[in-house]
């Protein structure tokens, strides 16, 4: 599988952005996932459209409505259980076009 690109989005790019980074690194070394990974405020999305991948705070979900980016909308920071499942049915969905 290809490497996708991940970009992780709060509206400052600095605090929530940085610890999801974090996170989504930590994922990336359990799971092998093939993701490059980068964060940035909100602001700098207009810049960023050949994203595969968004993570961002639950309250900017609606921001990326029409962006052909698969989604993740996080709630709790912390909750690294919810983290992982997103990103691994996300891998799960691409695995299974190539198998098309």
């Amino acid at each position: 599988m290809e490497t996708k690109k991940c970009l992780i989005m709060c509206r400052t790019g600095m605090g929530s952005s940085m610890m999801l980074k974090i996170k989504v690194d930590k994922l990336i070394d359990k799971n092998g996932y093939p993701m490059d990974v980068t964060h940035d405020a909100f602001s700098g999305f207009a810049g960023q459209q050949n994203v595969d991948i968004i993570i961002t705070m639950e309250d900017l979900i609606e921001e990326f409505k029409n962006s052909k980016a698969y989604v993740i909308g996080v709630k709790d920071i912390m909750d690294m259980n919810f983290l992982e499942g997103e990103l691994n049915k996300y891998f799960e969905l691409e695995k299974a076009k190539e198998n098309r």
